[in-house]
């Protein structure tokens, strides 16, 4: 009888060491020095409350860099991303209202061992010239996909295929963070979803309706460009944020929407860019992969 009890003692003894491990094993790898990089869809324009280091990149105190670096509890948070910022900002400054932003990759160091990256989307000027064009083009034939036929010349989809260039751009960005932060865990941060899967909202989204699977295709194949950079890149890794914002999208009624739809709102995001709701969703995708 005492050699069972001993015997049990032990089991249980070494369940509990087992279950202490596997606890260590799933928690949070503490980090030092996170920096965030990014453009408009990481710093969060509008979104409550701003920080004006320098005001004009419009990064909010509660964009997802700043929510995750609560949640890790960092050491040290660096947060430069800015509105507007395309690849060519992380080596060069960038002008914006009342200030400059320093290149992003200022804020890198060699200690550094956290750096989430969310850019490309403004590169050749891909989503401004989607949302300066296509709700213009919605009258003209509402059913239709008016915008998509506009940017195909030739039988060539002309904003896919500035893509290319994007990929190759943001592989040079990821090369460039591990050159000055060699130890640092790097993230790519891919784009939620804006248009809904089916149906329309053009009170929201005011495109054409044919138009809004083409405008998927072109946000999913500005995803597969930063994926394919991080693939070939070979040290970093990839977060998706398109599929997990499935129901999330701009049509979706206030506090399940990620993303705002083309009206501006002061006190809670810019058009057409994520909402509170968004970051705070975001955070949770990346907080799994990490």
């Amino acid at each position: 009888m005492r050699t069972t009890r001993i015997v049990f003692a032990a089991l249980a003894a070494f369940a509990m060491l087992l279950t202490t491990a596997a606890a260590a094993s799933a928690a949070p790898r503490h980090y030092r020095h996170y920096v965030a990089l990014g453009d408009s869809y990481t710093s969060g324009p509008l979104i409550p409350l701003p920080r004006l280091d320098p005001f004009g990149c419009f990064r909010s105190t509660s964009n997802y860099p700043s929510m995750l670096a609560i949640g890790l509890h960092v050491d040290r948070f660096t947060d430069v991303s800015c509105g507007g910022a395309d690849t060519s900002n992380m080596t060069k400054p960038q002008n914006v209202v009342l200030g400059q932003n320093a290149p992003q990759f200022s804020a890198l160091r060699p200690d550094t061992d956290l750096v989430t990256v969310g850019i490309g989307g403004n590169d050749s000027a891909l989503f401004g010239t989607l949302i300066d064009t296509c709700p213009g083009l919605r009258a003209s034939d509402p059913d239709g996909n008016p915008c998509q036929r506009h940017f195909t010349v030739g039988g060539v989809d002309t904003m896919k295929a500035l893509l290319t260039k994007t990929r190759a751009s943001v592989q040079q960005v990821l090369a460039g963070i591990h050159a000055r932060s060699p130890r640092a865990k790097v993230l790519a941060i891919g784009y939620p979803r804006i248009a809904p899967q089916h149906g329309y909202c053009p009170d929201v989204l005011p495109f054409a309706n044919g138009d809004y699977a083409w405008l998927s295709s072109v946000e999913e194949a500005l995803n597969a460009a930063v994926s394919d950079a991080v693939a070939a890149d070979g040290d970093s890794t990839y977060v998706d944020t398109y599929r997990p914002s499935f129901g999330h999208d701009a049509c979706q009624k206030p506090g399940v929407a990620w993303i705002n739809g083309k009206d501006l709102n002061l006190l809670a995001a810019a058009p057409y860019h994520p909402l509170y709701a968004g970051m705070y969703g975001e955070t949770q995708v990346i907080k799994r992969y990490l």
